[in-house]
């Protein structure tokens, strides 16, 4: 009896370790995956914010919690299960689903970058979605989950990429772990962006003199935060997008450009101590210089079809697509930072 006792012990202790190893695999491939798909997490930050700005403060916070769901129904119940199904059956085709994740990540940041050497902006809107009404605010929702529902695509193959090795469960676990814990993080520090100039007014209303002084500091640097945010989202799309492409270029055996990328990485590599990192700096300019050229030559392509097809037409002027969705024949008021569009 003891002897039985000793043994279902130590099956246990083994099922234990086996399961704290998949634990383990399951938190690093998730940490591996949500790295890759940085770039687009940063867009993702940076473009949900516009939805809301303007809005009454009562009405910031659910809105970025129907957002919120919106994104993490998309992952688990679309995304998710749609991706697995691709990689148990058809796996072939989940370098060209990148690509054209990639060139859509190319062709989004290009476009911003272009209107933004235009000096092309989108019209504040004084009136809130929300003192509109409700259906107002709704479609702005819907807008925004829908726009977050692509960039959702983008993180879920980005991640699916990069644990391709793994067992299907492996897969399944790593990929749940990256939805929420991408959702979470992006609509956390997106709750914080909105209601930060909210915090540095209630600050200036304190008799400390310190107090004041740090909300005044929140308020004048929301915008510039926010331009900043909306900058470096724009970098990160080129960069990752061009990486996409450059990799997907080279295991389709184009290896031109691949080679090329790698034989300016040597001469920097060798520099003592900062040699990894400047081989990455030149790796991410090239990336996103290729990644900007891909999106003009898409741009250049898609820009007049956009203009006769029914669902590329324009509202007031701007294209629906990427930016926040117009309300009414309405554009949304955004924070006083000027970001790139």
């Amino acid at each position: 009896m003891s002897g039985g006792l000793v043994a279902l012990l130590d099956d246990i202790a083994a099922l234990a370790k086996i399961a704290a190893a998949s634990v383990d695999d399951v938190a690093a491939g998730a940490a591996k995956a949500g790295a890759k798909a940085a770039g687009v997490v940063i867009d993702d930050a940076a473009v949900t914010p516009q939805y809301v700005s303007g809005a009454d403060p009562s009405r910031e916070l659910p809105m970025i919690k129907k957002i919120f769901w919106g994104s993490l129904r998309n992952k688990l119940l679309i995304i998710l299960p749609a991706l697995l199904l691709i990689s148990a059956f058809i796996p072939g085709i989940i370098p060209f689903i990148l690509m054209a994740g990639g060139t859509y990540l190319c062709y989004e940041g290009a476009e911003k970058i272009w209107h933004k050497l235009r000096g092309q902006h989108e019209p504040d809107e004084d009136t809130p979605a929300v003192d509109r009404g409700p259906e107002a605010e709704a479609k702005v929702t819907k807008g925004a989950i829908t726009t977050d529902f692509i960039l959702s695509c983008e993180i879920m193959v980005i991640a699916m990429n990069e644990v391709a090795a793994d067992s299907l469960w492996v897969r399944a676990a790593i990929l749940v772990a990256v939805a929420i814990a991408i959702t979470v993080g992006v609509y956390g520090a997106v709750a914080l962006i909105v209601k930060m100039d909210d915090i540095g007014l209630h600050l200036t209303t304190k008799d400390s003199a310190g107090s004041k002084h740090f909300g005044e500091l929140l308020v004048r640097g929301m915008p510039k935060v926010l331009t900043t945010i909306t900058v470096i989202g724009t970098i990160a799309m080129l960069w990752v997008g061009g990486h996409i492409m450059l990799q997907g270029a080279h295991d389709l055996g184009w290896h031109g450009p691949y080679d090329l990328v790698h034989a300016l990485e040597h001469p920097v590599a060798r520099i003592a101590v900062v040699g990894s990192a400047l081989a990455w700096l030149v790796n991410t300019l090239c990336s996103a210089v290729l990644g900007l050229a891909w999106g003009l030559v898409v741009m250049a392509v898609l820009t007049p079809l956009l203009k006769v097809l029914p669902f590329g037409k324009k509202k007031d002027g701007h294209e629906e697509h990427g930016t926040p969705a117009a309300v009414d024949g309405q554009q949304p008021a955004k924070h006083d930072a000027d970001p790139a569009s």
